[in-house]
């Protein structure tokens, strides 16, 4: 029997690019003035969720994501590169969620699919840089966690074996499953979209994006069952309303700050040893090595 895998992915702003229009007076991030990309390590843990998919043969790979309307695009390039499916969790009611509303959603949403084997989740994302939502969401479903994932060795016969990237080292773990996994940048890169894939599976659309086509393209949909994007809201899942949104947000950005790195000065150094002993030298004196 193959694995059931639910990657959680997210739709995050290009942080590489932040203006002064970034964040609003409420202190969300503003993702209108900012370009949306899928978040670099939720690539990484999609790799991992297809290789396991091409190991075991009756897998399945199901993406999701929080997000408005627009984060339907991480469910697309989702599918172009080899996954099954996806749900998009949207609504007003979740807008301004910090890791632990978030976390709570997701979680609401995972107890809905009900049939998982994995759970499998990117380190961090990059707008907010905290590593929490994979282990919330684990502490809130009961699950084991293996945190700093590179490689998913094997997972058979109810156990799952993971390679751990640590700042000082590699260390392998065994855990059983069901479990939630967090993986690292450093993992494998997601391989590119399948031009097969992306033929099939263009004109897949949410409800509410399908509601803004015209009648024709929701007749030639109606009948191709893998052209639907489910897409469910707040009264679509068992939540309480207290842990939602800015509400249920305990984290507050008070401001966001763009710093840009200026050399004002520098220096040519030759390899010598003379020139190399004065880096050093003068680099423990201004304390920038050094205890």
């Amino acid at each position: 029997m193959g694995l059931r895998i639910i990657v959680l992915a997210k739709q995050v702003p290009d942080t590489r690019n932040v203006g002064k229009d970034a964040m609003k007076a409420d202190g969300t991030v503003n993702r209108a003035a900012l370009a949306a990309i899928f978040n670099p390590e939720d690539l990484n843990a999609l790799e991992q969720a297809l290789r396991l998919k091409d190991r075991y043969k009756g897998s399945t790979v199901t993406l999701l994501t929080m997000g408005p309307t627009r984060a339907a695009d991480i469910i697309r390039e989702g599918l172009f590169r080899g996954a099954d499916g996806g749900y998009l969790l949207t609504d007003r009611a979740f807008a301004g969620s910090d890791t632990l509303a978030t976390s709570y959603a997701l979680s609401c949403a995972i107890r809905k699919i009900k049939d998982y084997d994995l759970i499998i989740a990117g380190r961090q994302a990059i707008d907010g840089d905290t590593a929490q939502v994979g282990p919330q969401v684990a502490e809130k479903l009961g699950l084991p966690q293996i945190t700093y994932a590179e490689e998913i060795l094997s997972a058979e016969k109810g156990k799952i074996k993971i390679k751990r990237r640590l700042e000082r080292g590699v260390e392998t773990v065994e855990s059983p499953y069901p479990a939630v996994i967090t993986v690292n940048g450093s993992a494998a890169a997601c391989r590119p979209r399948s031009a097969k894939l992306l033929m099939k599976y263009k004109h897949a659309r949410t409800m509410s994006e399908r509601q803004t086509q015209s009648e024709d393209y929701i007749a030639q949909t109606g009948d191709r069952a893998y052209l639907h994007i489910a897409e469910w809201g707040v009264n679509d899942v068992e939540t309480d309303s207290k842990w939602l949104g800015l509400t249920g947000s305990p984290t507050k950005v008070k401001t966001i700050e763009n710093v840009v790195f200026q050399a004002k000065e520098s220096k040519i150094l030759s390899s010598s040893d003379s020139d190399i002993e004065g880096l050093i030298q003068e680099l423990i004196l201004n304390h920038t090595i050094g205890g």
